[in-house]
């Protein structure tokens, strides 16, 4: 399984998915977490913490077993 390096702390599990017509095990990210460490660790607003993530995370494909990030806060999606 693939995993973001420098979110380890944000990991709430991992998934059976199906991608394509493949079934593929991955790592579930709390995107709320990962926005919340980057604004602690790295002096981020919310906002630059969720740009971040959208352009540098959530718009990368790597691999089969990319990551997957659930978001609980709507004010995200």
């Amino acid at each position: 399984m693939k995993k973001w390096d420098g979110f380890d702390e944000c990991i709430i599990g991992q998934a059976d998915i199906w991608r394509g017509n493949q079934r593929v095990d991955v790592l579930v990210y709390s995107g709320d977490r990962m926005v919340d460490l980057l604004v602690q660790r790295d002096s981020m607003t919310e906002d630059e913490a969720f740009e971040f993530i959208d352009f540098n995370i959530i718009s990368v494909y790597i691999g089969i077993d990319t990551p997957v990030i659930s978001f609980n806060n709507q004010s995200w999606i």
